[in-house]
């Protein structure tokens, strides 16, 4: 046999010799030690179609059907004149193959005389030689040819199919969209009219956030997705129909039973239509319903749901015992209920990237499967790992029942985006066990792409499913890599593992996230990386809960009390990295800012190779990004300039609403007005450091004055909370009572004439005057009109008059009054400087400056360009937080200063 035809035979032989290697590697081989894994290049055939998909669906799903159609055929005809190109260059280049492997044969047959020999045959000898050169220089040519046929026939192929994969996420798309919008529900929500009709659940109930809107809460709905099945107008015939909307419930007395309802459930209700808020959505319409009554069932659930809810309500009642993080969060984390998690708590977890544990992540699904086949690599292997074994389960039988116990996430979990994502990877990866063949995850994550969009085309705009995909991604790609690179520099096997994981998910998903948030989480990393060892006890405690709670509920309490452990150390984590002065920082929202921040990262990445060869850098690095976490104060106010040295009062950013802080010595301060959001004016007391609050005064009960109570409690010692006495609006003041009961912190009410001092700060209340049946009762039944009115002298003589949101009736009885006022250096205007205010006051106080708290493009017009202009005439200086953000007054008489932090 001569050289040349060994080599063929060498790489035939020697492409199952490495599939074979491979094939071991992830099972006795990584057994051996990581030294002798072997691993391929990363299989990325399948993401090209999977991101031609996912394009086209997520462009067409806003277009009409016509234009989904011109997509469609746009992507086809181009992918079919591609693939008969390919088929012309496969066959060309076969024809081509054959005739030089034709030529070779020949060759190796006849490339030598055999019957030639001694010095007559020179002459001959010499002549053959020189064709032969000739010939192999010609068999060669056509090699190369041929090779160059099939190379374009596969790029031809790839480019085909990548169009076709296009065009059937246009065409799946278009036929979506056009379902939403089919019947007459989308016309009638255009006309804003009111229906009866007869609806199938599809979600779990779920509570809209409190909100504040302007001087009051917003009210808490209960949002359900459903379908219409059928509908039928006041004056217009019943149709029978199939659209989806969602339901907006205000419950009332019976929100329990309507948080009770399971998706497949049949209900008959009245309300009115609107159309939905953004174009291109899911949903034809939105339906207020109006009866807040109990809900009308007119069929029950499908069996599956009903033993899915069973689970899931078992869970919960399980978790009834436990303190309040636990009985919020294990729900959550094992199964996505979310519906027990406050918002301070939920905001806890967004500042610190943590959310995606309560979105039930691939990574649930994740450790159920590690449980049953072992790790990653071993289950197809001699030495297989996980419960399958022990329990003589073949290679088949895991996988149909490692299948039984993805579909039942599924469904107990509900199909949301990650769970779809992660039960779609496993189930792929489950048939590879099954079939006996080894896949690669990459592959399978983009299979998972392809199926789920081609199956549900909304998903392709869902954020979540792209954060999801993201991370995984990230974990099966740059994750491996980084890790390398960290055991490379001797950090410990297991913690490069976790480091590179943490870190290689934060860098793809931070730019989706500042989209979504304009910010970014300065935090996420340690918090991801702490909370890491906690997630698999806390899911695999959880789910066997979920699993005995039907049939043994006290054994499901006891698991479900062990769970609670790993369970509180995720929220305390959560908690504290909020806590954290600089967890977030603002950045520029929008795709540019998403742009700009991916730049950043890809340049960090780069760069940090060569960095990691000078510590001094990396030290000086972690340096920075630790003071820019914990802000000490004092550096704090070195590079800001706020608050000033001696400062004695503060007004708080706090957007349409009021929060003031009144200097007591240090640490201390006392709080006039909350705001509307807890964070914001958490984030003030954190910049003023003041950590001990003797006294919070809450001049009346509107939700723009009392909403940010529980950031004021947040982490602070608070001695009493002191309110007016009309409790109006009544449920503003019980959520207030709630508060205060749940810190333990006293309430009392403030009586005009009393006086106050803490530290070098002292004030007299001024108003509201007791009524006729004494201190306990208003003289005025106006909410803005009971502010608390107080008049304040700080630290060196600084005077202040605080007057909530007084109207002018109150302004001028306060006046007639023998506790006036008198003039003062500061005046916070009343009722963030609207337009009520009056002129004999402003006349009567002089002041020298005046601040106005309100928040930026306020739908009131406030401040009003009247007031403000009366305040200059007056001789004030007018600072205001929408323009020139948080302002803090120190010194007194000619000493006296404002400085902000615009």
């Amino acid at each position: 046999m001569s050289s040349r035809e060994a080599r063929p035979d060498c790489r035939d032989d020697s492409r199952p010799h490495f599939q074979d290697v491979d094939r071991d590697s992830t099972g006795s081989a990584a057994a051996a030690g990581e030294g002798s894994r072997r691993e391929g290049p990363t299989d990325l055939r399948l993401v090209p179609p999977a991101l031609a998909v996912w394009a086209a669906a997520a462009a067409t799903l806003g277009l009409s059907g016509r234009w989904a159609v011109v997509v469609a055929v746009a992507c086809s005809l181009p992918a079919l004149v591609l693939l008969a190109a390919a088929g012309r260059a496969t066959r060309r280049g076969r024809a081509i193959g054959g005739a030089w492997a034709g030529s070779t044969g020949g060759d190796s047959r006849e490339g030598r005389p055999s019957g030639e020999s001694g010095a007559g045959s020179t002459d001959a000898g010499l002549r053959a030689g020189s064709v032969d050169r000739g010939s192999r220089a010609g068999r060669a040519d056509r090699g190369v040819r041929a090779g160059s046929a099939v190379g374009r026939a596969r790029v031809l192929a790839a480019g085909g199919a990548v169009l076709l994969c296009a065009a059937a996420g246009a065409a799946v798309a278009g036929l979506h969209g056009a379902d939403v919008w089919r019947g007459p529900v989308p016309a009638l929500a255009r006309e804003y009219a009111r229906i009866d009709a007869e609806v199938r659940v599809t979600s779990d109930p779920r509570t809209t956030r409190p909100a504040v809107r302007g001087n009051h809460s917003a009210p808490v709905f209960l949002l359900i997705d459903a379908e219409v099945m059928e509908v039928r107008t006041p004056d217009g015939p019943t149709t029978r129909v199939r659209t989806p909307v969602l339901l907006m419930v205000a419950a009332g007395d019976h929100r329990a039973d309507w948080q009770q309802l399971l998706p497949s459930t049949r209900l008959r209700l009245a309300g009115r239509l609107s159309p939905p808020a953004h174009d291109g959505e899911r949903l034809a319409a939105v339906l207020r319903v109006d009866d807040a009554g109990e809900p009308r069932i007119t069929g029950p659930p499908t069996g599956i749901q009903r033993a899915a809810g069973d689970l899931r309500a078992g869970l919960r009642e399980a978790t009834d015992g436990l303190d309040a993080d636990a009985c919020a969060l294990l729900p959550g984390l094992v199964v996505g209920d979310t519906s027990r998690i406050p918002p301070e708590l939920h905001d806890a977890f967004k500042a610190t990237d943590l959310t995606h544990l309560l979105s039930v992540s691939g990574a649930n699904l994740s450790i159920l499967l590690f449980l049953l086949v072992g790790p990653p690599g071993s289950a197809s292997s001699a030495e297989r790992r996980g419960l399958a074994p022990l329990l003589g389960l073949s290679l088949r039988g895991t996988a149909v029942i490692g299948g039984v116990l993805t579909l039942a996430f599924i469904v107990v979990c509900r199909p949301e985006p990650s769970v779809l994502r992660a039960a779609a990877c496993g189930l792929i990866t489950l048939l590879a066990i099954g079939t006996g063949r080894r896949r690669s995850l990459i592959p399978a994550l983009a299979a998972a792409v392809v199926l789920l969009v081609l199956y549900d085309p909304w998903l392709a705009r869902s954020y979540g499913f792209l954060l999801s995909v993201l991370a995984t991604g990230a974990l099966l790609t740059l994750a491996p890599r980084w890790s390398a690179a960290l055991r490379a520099r001797r950090v410990p096997g297991r913690l490069a593992e976790i480091l590179a994981a943490a870190a290689a998910a934060q860098a793809v998903c931070a730019p989706v996230v500042v989209v979504l948030a304009s910010r970014v989480s300065l935090v996420a990393v340690p918090c991801n990386l702490l909370a890491e060892f906690a997630v698999a006890p806390a899911t695999v405690l959880g789910f066997a809960a979920l699993a005995v709670a039907p049939v043994a509920p006290a054994v499901a309490e006891v698991l479900a009390w062990v769970a609670s452990w790993p369970v509180g150390w995720i929220a305390t984590v959560a908690r504290t990295g909020a806590g954290l002065p600089g967890a977030e920082a603002q950045w520029p929202g929008g795709w540019s800012g998403a742009a700009l921040l991916a730049g950043l990262t890809v340049l960090a990445v780069l760069l940090a190779p060569r960095l990691a060869r000078h510590p001094w850098i990396c030290g000086a690095a972690g340096l920075l990004l630790v003071l820019a976490v914990l802000r000490p104060v004092p550096l704090t106010r070195i590079m800001t300039g706020w608050p000033p040295p001696g400062w004695s009062f503060a007004l708080c950013d706090v957007g349409q609403g009021d929060a003031m802080v009144l200097a007591a010595g240090e640490g201390t301060g006392v709080v006039v007005d909350a705001g509307p959001d807890p964070g914001a004016v958490d984030r003030c007391l954190r910049d003023l450091a003041v950590t001990r609050v003797p006294l919070v005064v809450l001049t009346h009960f509107h939700a723009d004055h009392v909403r940010g109570l529980p950031g004021v409690l947040r982490g602070r010692a608070v001695g009493a909370i002191q309110t007016t006495s009309l409790e109006e609006p009544p449920e503003q003041a019980a959520f207030v009572r709630r508060t205060a009961a749940a810190a333990r912190v006293p309430t009392v009410r403030a009586e005009a004439g009393e006086r106050r001092r803490s530290g070098p700060v002292e004030w007299r209340v001024l108003w509201p005057r007791p009524g006729p049946g004494g201190a306990g009762e208003a003289a005025v039944r106006d909410a803005n009109d009971s502010s608390v009115t107080l008049r304040v002298r700080a630290a060196g003589g600084l005077t202040l008059l605080l007057l909530g949101d007084l109207e002018p009736p109150a302004q001028r009885e306060l006046l007639r009054g023998p506790e006036a006022p008198g003039p003062v250096d500061v005046l916070k205007v009343a009722h963030h400087g609207s337009a009520f205010q009056d002129p004999g006051l402003l006349h009567s106080v002089r002041p020298r400056l005046a601040l106005i708290s309100c928040g930026a493009d306020n739908p009131y017009g406030h401040p009003s360009p009247r007031t403000v202009a009366a305040l200059g005439a007056a001789g004030a200086r007018v600072l205001r937080t929408d323009t020139d953000g948080p302002i803090a007054v120190a010194g007194a008489g000619k000493d006296l200063r404002a400085v902000s932090r615009s």
